[in-house]
């Protein structure tokens, strides 16, 4: 039986069901895109709060505790395709206690002879760990810029959470593995109506 329309019980014309189908799947299209947007951040959202893929914690301040207990942490730096940076910790691991604040600097050079932008991506390992690794300062919080030949010395202030000591399936936990992944990005677009330093004319010194 075909649709029937809701002012006069006739049936619709084949026009008139063709642009409802289309409406109703352009709307289900819709709907779908926007799911697809909204997925990113709350995936994000949770691995933050949950320690999700070894997605590691953000904390404002150190822990009121330190316990006798160490763990080994292990630095792994990595670089993305297209990106002609050497990338690598002053340390290859360190021992630190639980709840103590540790300051690790990685060394990076942009070995091109032009502006590089990028930003880090990061994990810790065994992904279950995730949860209590929080750091207090990261150089991967913000897009990192290198002129040609620079050479900049980046840190990264963290503890591991004491809370972990609770945890009965870290008891036989001895090492963690913190690994960044720098990544190409492009440069950014120079706002509209601010004026160019390297042009004269648009800077209005002539």
């Amino acid at each position: 039986m075909g649709l029937m329309s809701e002012t006069n019980g006739k049936p619709l014309k084949k026009q008139d069901r063709d642009m409802i189908v289309a409406a109703a799947c352009g709307a289900v299209v819709g709907v779908m895109i926007a799911a697809s947007y909204a997925a990113v951040p709350l995936y994000d959202w949770f691995c933050r709060q949950t320690g999700f893929g070894g997605t590691t914690q953000v904390s404002l301040a150190a822990p009121a505790q330190t316990l006798e207990r160490k763990i080994t942490v292990r630095f792994d730096s990595n670089v993305g395709p297209g990106l002609p940076w050497k990338f690598e910790p002053e340390v290859n691991s360190i021992q630190a206690k639980l709840g103590e604040v540790v300051t690790v600097v990685y060394h990076v050079t942009n070995q091109s002879a032009r502006n590089t932008y990028a930003t880090a991506a990061y994990n810790v390992a065994p992904l279950t760990v995730g949860a209590y690794f929080q750091k207090i300062n990261c150089f991967c919080f913000t897009e990192q810029h290198l002129k040609p030949g620079e050479k900049q010395d980046m840190t990264v202030v963290f503890y591991v959470d004491p809370a972990m000591a609770k945890d009965a399936d870290q008891d036989d936990l001895n090492t963690i593995t913190l690994s960044y992944t720098f990544y190409p990005q492009k440069a950014p677009v120079p706002q509209q109506g601010v004026a160019d330093s390297t042009d004269p004319k648009k800077s209005g010194r002539i």
